[in-house]
Parts: C-alpha cells; sequence; structure tokens
C-alpha cells in the first residue's frame, strides 16, 4: 500500500505589523516513500529582533535536511542532529550581531507506520484519532516550555538559539490510517480550546481546516500571530522494520498468565509452551470466539533488548508471510494477525489444531508412519521453503519440531524466530541459530546460512522420518568429525524406501554443498517425478574429500608398521 497524506497550512500576521510565524512541510522524493513526511512549525521571539529569520530557517534547514540523512538513521536521531546543527548556527549568529534570532520549533516526522514528534518552545501539536466523529479525540502531545504565570507567557524557558545546547522533547507512537496532526503557534491555540481545535480540524481537507483554525482564533481576538499546519495520514505504508522494533520498545512485556486471564480482549483458554525464552498461549478472541496462538517473551527476558529486537524481527516477517498467504492462497505458514491496538508486546496467529511432525512420529512410531506421507510432507516443505526464499528470507531452524500437520491434513512451516531476511541486526545475523544435528557442514566452518542450508535441513527431516536416524547421527555443537563418513541410504535402514527417494534425499543431505539441491523449486521436482524420472546416483564421497588428513594417517599407519617390524627382527631373528 502506498503512503499518502493531505496537507494543508495556512498562516496569518493578526494585529501585529509583522508575521514571524513560519511552517513548512515536505514530502518524500519520488519513488522513496519509505523516507515518509516532515512538517514543521515555529514561532519567531518578536524581542530579540530577528524572529522572522530563525523561525524561517528554523523550519526550512529541518525540512530540507531530513531527506538528506542516511535512510538507516532512527528518526529522531536525524531530528537531533539537524536540529542540533541549526542550533550552534543561530547561537553563533546571535554571538556576533546585536540582534537575537530565536523562535520555537514543533515538527512531526511521518514514516512507515510510526510518528516522531521534536519539540521546542510553546508552539504545540495535536494528535487527532478516531474511527467515527463520536469516538474521534484531540490529544495534546506537547508541553509548553514556558514561565508559567499570567504575565510571563512570553518568556521561553527553551528556545532555538537561545543556548549552546538545546534541550529537544521528543515522543513516539504509532500511526493509524486517519490520524490528523495539527500544528499550532500560540497565537492560535491560545484562543481555542481543544474541543473547538477538534472540530475545526475534521471537516474538510487539510487546507480547508487549517484556514478555518488560523479564521477562528483571529475572530476570538488573538494578540499574535496566527498559524495552523494539519497533516492527515490517508493510507499507510507496509510497517517498516524499525517500526516493529520502535514498537518492541514502547510496549511492556505481558506479565506470566495463567488460564482465564485476559489481554486486549483475548482469553487464555490453555498455557501451550515455555522455553524460558518465550511463552506460548492458547487464546479466545472475545469479539469473534476464535482461537487464536499468542507469542510473547518470557519474563525474564523481558528487558533483553536483543530479544525483543528478535521478536519484533518475526513480527515484520510474519506481516509479509501474511500477505503471502493472502495474495496466493499459500496455507504452507501460519497466518499471523496485525494488533495495532496493542497495549503489550506480543505476536497473535491463527490457531490450528494438530501437532507436529516430532510428536507425531513419537506418538506413531516408525512403522505408523508411510513412505507415501513423508513424501507429502516433503512435497509441502518444500513448496513453503520455495516461497520464503522468494522472498529472500532463510528460515535457518528447519526441523520436525516446527513442522506442524494440522487436523485438516495441511502442513505448515512454523517459527519464523531466528529467521534471515537480510534486514535483522547484526548480531542476529551473526547468531549460530540452527538445531545442530539439521545443520549443514559448512555452516561449521562458518559460512553463512542460505537457502541451500535450509534445503539440507530439510533433507536431514526426510531422513528422520523415513528411518528414525539422523543421517550423521545426534550431532553436538563442534562435532565437526561427524560428517567425515557419508550417510547410509534410507533403504538400508527401511527396505520400503523405495531407490529414487533414496537418491533424493541423500542428494539433499549430501555432504559436497555442490552436489545437493540449489533451489527448493529443483527438490520439488524431483520428489513430483518420483520413480517416473529417478535422479541419478549421488558418488561415494572419496576418502581424502571427507578426511584430508586420511593420506598423512596411511603414512604414519604404515611407518608405525614398518619400525615395529624392524624391531622384531632385530630382536627375535637371528643374524
Amino acid at each position: 500500500m502506498s503512503f499518502d497524506v493531505d496537507i494543508g497550512h495556512a498562516s496569518e500576521r493578526g494585529p501585529r505589523p509583522l508575521n514571524e510565524d513560519f511552517a513548512a512541510a515536505m514530502r518524500y522524493p519520488e519513488g522513496e516513500e519509505s523516507l515518509g513526511v516532515i512538517a514543521a512549525i515555529a514561532d519567531g521571539v518578536s524581542a530579540g529582533g530577528e524572529g522572522r529569520m530563525a523561525a524561517q530557517t528554523s523550519v526550512m534547514s529541518l525540512v530540507e535536511d531530513f531527506f538528506a540523512a542516511p535512510a538507516t538513521w532512527d528518526t529522531s536521531v536525524v531530528l537531533d542532529r539537524v536540529i542540533g546543527a541549526h542550533n550552534s548556527w543561530l547561537v553563533a549568529h546571535n554571538r556576533r550581531g546585536t540582534a537575537a534570532a530565536m523562535s520555537t520549533l514543533t515538527a512531526v516526522a511521518l514514516r512507515g507506520q510510526t510518528w516522531t514528534l521534536a519539540h521546542v518552545g510553546d508552539t504545540r501539536a495535536y494528535l487527532l484519532r478516531g474511527d467515527s466523529p463520536e469516538t474521534r479525540e484531540c490529544r495534546r502531545l506537547t508541553q509548553d516550555h514556558a514561565l508559567d504565570h499570567p504575565d510571563l507567557r512570553s518568556r521561553l524557558t527553551r528556545a532555538m538559539g537561545l543556548d549552546d545546547a538545546v534541550r529537544v522533547d521528543y515522543l513516539q507512537g504509532d500511526l493509524h490510517l486517519g490520524d490528523s496532526f495539527v500544528l499550532l503557534s500560540d497565537g492560535a491555540w491560545g484562543k481555542l480550546s481543544e474541543a473547538r481545535i477538534l472540530a475545526l480540524a475534521s471537516t474538510g481537507s487539510a487546507q480547508q481546516a487549517s484556514a478555518a483554525l488560523v479564521q477562528a482564533a483571529l475572530a476570538a481576538g488573538t494578540p499574535d500571530n496566527a498559524t495552523a499546519l494539519v497533516v492527515r495520514v490517508l493510507s499507510l505504508m507496509r510497517g517498516r522494520l524499525q517500526d516493529a522494533v520502535l514498537r518492541s520498545r514502547l510496549l511492556p512485556v505481558p506479565r506470566r498468565m495463567k488460564v482465564g486471564d485476559a489481554i486486549d480482549g483475548h482469553v487464555v483458554t490453555a498455557i501451550v509452551a515455555d522455553t524460558g525464552v518465550h511463552l506460548l498461549y492458547q487464546v479466545r478472541d472475545g469479539a469473534s470466539a476464535a482461537l487464536k496462538a499468542l507469542k510473547t517473551l518470557h519474563p525474564s527476558r523481558a528487558s533483553d533488548p536483543q530479544e525483543r529486537a528478535m521478536l519484533a524481527h518475526e513480527a515484520w516477517l510474519g506481516e509479509r508471510v501474511a500477505d503471502l498467504v493472502r495474495a496466493r492462497a499459500d496455507e504452507g505458514f501460519v497466518r499471523l494477525h496485525a494488533v495495532p491496538a496493542a497495549t503489550e508486546f506480543y505476536l497473535l496467529f491463527d490457531w490450528h489444531s494438530g501437532q507436529t511432525l516430532e510428536r507425531l512420529r513419537a506418538q506413531r512410531g516408525l512403522a505408523g508412519v508411510t513412505v507415501a506421507e513423508v513424501v507429502a510432507w516433503g512435497l509441502s516443505a518444500a513448496r513453503s521453503l520455495g516461497s520464503l526464499h522468494r522472498l529472500g528470507v532463510v528460515h535457518r531452524d528447519v526441523k520436525p519440531a516446527n513442522l506442524h500437520l494440522g487436523d485438516d491434513g495441511q502442513l505448515r512451516l512454523l517459527d519464523l524466530g531466528v529467521a534471515l531476511s537480510g534486514n535483522e541486526t547484526a548480531e542476529q545475523r551473526d547468531l549460530h541459530a540452527g538445531t545442530p544435528s539439521y545443520m549443514s557442514p559448512e555452516l561449521w566452518e562458518g559460512a553463512q546460512a542460505d537457502a541451500g542450508s535450509d534445503l539440507f535441513a530439510l533433507g536431514v527431516t526426510l531422513y528422520q522420518l523415513l528411518t528414525g536416524h539422523l543421517p550423521y547421527g545426534e550431532i553436538e555443537p563442534y562435532q565437526k568429525l561427524r560428517y567425515r563418513r557419508d550417510a547410509k541410504p534410507p533403504s538400508r535402514l527401511r527396505p520400503d524406501v523405495p531407490i529414487w527417494l533414496d537418491r533424493i534425499v541423500l542428494k539433499a543431505v549430501g555432504r559436497d554443498a555442490r552436489q545437493r539441491f540449489e533451489t527448493a523449486e529443483e527438490l520439488l521436482l524431483a520428489l513430483e517425478r518420483g520413480a517416473s524420472r529417478p535422479l541419478s546416483a549421488v558418488p561415494n564421497t572419496p576418502l581424502l574429500a571427507r578426511d584430508p588428513t586420511a593420506l598423512w594417517k596411511i603414512g604414519l599407519g604404515v611407518s608405525v608398521l614398518f619400525n615395529l617390524l624392524l624391531i622384531y627382527w632385530l630382536l627375535f631373528l637371528p643374524r
């Protein structure tokens, strides 16, 4: 979805001889809507002599330089750097001249699905939010930096150009469709109640609303310049990862809940899992009565910023997978539900009755899992991985415990908690994630996880489901020696496994990455063709390739044997 806003602005000098207010807004550059919108208002300090100049330069430097900052910077960092730099320029200017240039400054930046406010002085910002006229509210976002006395309201305690280091108030929050931000100078808000601001700013276009606010302030007898700037959110773009991370920082982690507890209208009906890092609950939606799965951090990890960032990354990926489910009717994933009004930090998924393949295998035993079922599961899992890989996502933890077979017969890929998307933090990317027994040999050599390592893990999963064993046995971290032998063909451990399936599984779990499947689609095609077009047998890995030190070991063995024979000859045979 595109990002669209309606912007309106009006300013009148009122009874003053000079209009020292200034306001401006700027949209994102063409084709870069992720950079958002910046809007700012300033009121020059009349006693300074150059209040008009200070107000104009404060606003224009901010809106013009906002989009020049690196895209990787947080919005509050961009605002702080630009505002701080201009304040230093004003202070230096004031030291050189006789007339002081000072002003207030209030700015709102909209990016992705978040807003960020920066504020100095006594200009004000209001947020108008609500789905209907009856529920719409006006919330004041700023606090005035002025002496709290009727006769001294013009005395600012903070202003641009007043001190060497300007102290800026920052505030951030979620952006909702239909939000309106109203920026007013003191000449406007001083004569208008919040109820009046709400009524005037909610009618007509943003330009009409701005003009109505200014005219109402003039009609009420404002003694100062009156300026209004209105920004309305008409459509939201898809959330950025930064939005999800910000939300994870702002919201508290839920307390440990028990059956019967409620959270945002969802009632806990069962505690499903406690890993020590995450808690998983089954909850019932109070509105629809539908069952859902709620995932959150364990309270003991609530203050861990890395764990919060990883769960936020999972939420961000879940939104993209949810788009995939809707667009392509792809049922190979569990759909994430967006909760815009969440009061705590958690993820909400569809609930599917059933069990994971790990639990199913333990319940049925080897004889209870047929070859045909394993092939069908492999086809479904390969399709899901192919969809993920086309999104540029690497799962990193494919295993039977993360493949869920629903009561509807659909296999779904679970848990994107350690997945890579190219947007994760460096710490998350460098995390040695995954289950050791399902990790490809090159990962132990320091290689980065990719689509090939996911396919290797799927191959290990199919091998285990067919035989009840792992191709290289149980592997603990750093047991690289396990990979110095080739995996046995599954048919040796289970005679009803056909030769064509033997070859597919052995190719998937091959020691040499160059001999494995390159894409999920290639593996999927091999499983679909089956016996009609079997793969060629995977050649055995030469001894020297399995163990580069084998030649030295053989030489050492021959040398030891020769020396033993020589000793025997010297000691026991007649000369």
